[in-house]
């Protein structure tokens, strides 16, 4: 590891330890999802994404529409884990990360922007979500609730204001001292994500990465028991997730 990397790690301890202060006083709210165990929560590394895309969306050709991303991770989704019901009626892990609820409530012809109106969302609780997900712009906010939630008696305020809660949390911890604009080793990665959060608590972290030899970072997913949530990020509200598509060393793009 590098003596700038470590020296950046050691001062994002200090600002984990401040902001988890802070998060003892303002809790997460349960969600009261039905029937899954756990949570993953998908967050992107928004330029590593971009540069991933041959068609960039919006999000990724606006500056203007960046900025969310200047902080750190940008929210993806939360995605709840196979519910019992679904397996109760033989729909397997594989098939429900595939279609989700609309097993259920078929997928509307066309744009999500054209499908489904814009949730009506107290107005701070819609700037924050516009941060903390600038794909918004593309309408990934509907997709992700259509998708993942709608089926599951999570009402969308509650479900994004958790959601944003949670990026917040990841964002305010040492995790996001990362090289970047440079390479680093996956181990690295790793274990920043264990000085964030506690020692063995990388097995929760699931890292992404696309390009040439899936060597470019564009994502991360942590695993959060449901019944914990509001509790994250403790030690015993993370939950294993699978290693990822990662290689031994990982870039971490900029945006210029």
């Amino acid at each position: 590891m590098r003596p700038g990397w470590m020296r950046h790690l050691l001062a994002g301890v200090v600002v984990l330890l401040l902001a988890a202060t802070a998060a003892a006083d303002e809790p997460l709210s349960r969600l009261q999802g039905e029937g899954f165990a756990h949570y993953t929560l998908a967050l992107t590394w928004h330029p590593g994404f971009c540069e991933s895309r041959r068609s960039p969306p919006r999000e990724c050709r606006e500056p203007e529409l960046r900025r969310g991303a200047e902080q750190g991770f940008v929210l993806h989704g939360l995605w709840p884990s196979l519910p019992e019901r679904f397996a109760a009626r033989g729909v397997d892990r594989r098939r429900w990360w595939q279609e989700g609820c609309f097993l259920e409530r078929p997928r509307a012809d066309g744009s999500f922007c054209r499908a489904h109106p814009p949730f009506g969302l107290p107005e701070t609780l819609g700037e924050s979500l516009d941060a903390a997900m600038p794909g918004r712009a593309s309408c990934l906010d509907r997709y992700q609730y259509a998708k993942h939630a709608a089926c599951l008696d999570l009402h969308e305020v509650d479900y994004f204001a958790a959601s944003v809660a949670l990026v917040e949390r990841v964002n305010e911890s040492a995790f996001v001292a990362l090289n970047q604009g440079g390479e680093v080793s996956r181990n690295d990665l790793i274990g920043a994500f264990e000085a964030a959060f506690g020692e063995g608590s990388g097995r929760a972290l699931r890292l992404e990465c696309r390009g040439r030899g899936n060597r470019l970072l564009t994502e991360v997913r942590i695993g959060i028991a449901t019944a914990r949530l509001e509790d994250f990020p403790a030690a015993g509200s993370l939950v294993r997730q699978d290693r990822g598509r990662c290689a031994t060393r990982v870039r971490i793009a900029t945006f210029d």
